[in-house]
């Protein structure tokens, strides 16, 4: 019983990573599309757009932070070693590091006018 939990767990966390990675993707594409429009934009854009295009891909990868640490914390549900711990600690400490950081940019550029 305990094996089908450890596998579903494991499934549960790779299905999340994934849905993480798409994100990324889909931001970035976006990201892409909407700075090349404004590269190529005549005349050119304010730079108030290039923030938002900025603001917008970091609101998505602040996201998908969120996403890979809920993955994180599901694979080290079921029996964690003392290893296993220390490392997810690690990896929450970095990606909430990463995220409040990115969250305080994007609040800082909103002041601004962003």
């Amino acid at each position: 019983m305990i094996e089908i939990i450890k596998t579903s767990t494991s499934h549960l966390a790779s299905g999340i990573e994934i849905l993480a990675a798409i994100i990324i993707l889909l931001a970035v594409i976006e990201a892409t599309y909407r700075g090349l429009r404004l590269f190529f934009a005549r005349p050119r854009p304010p730079e108030q757009k290039t923030i938002e295009v900025r603001l917008r891909l970091g609101r998505w990868l602040s996201l998908s932070l969120e996403f890979m640490l809920a993955a994180d914390i599901i694979s080290t549900i079921i029996a964690p070693s003392w290893e296993e711990i220390a490392k997810l600690a690690v990896i929450i400490v970095l990606r909430t590091s990463l995220n409040f950081f990115l969250e305080h940019e994007i609040r800082n550029s909103e002041k601004r006018g962003g």
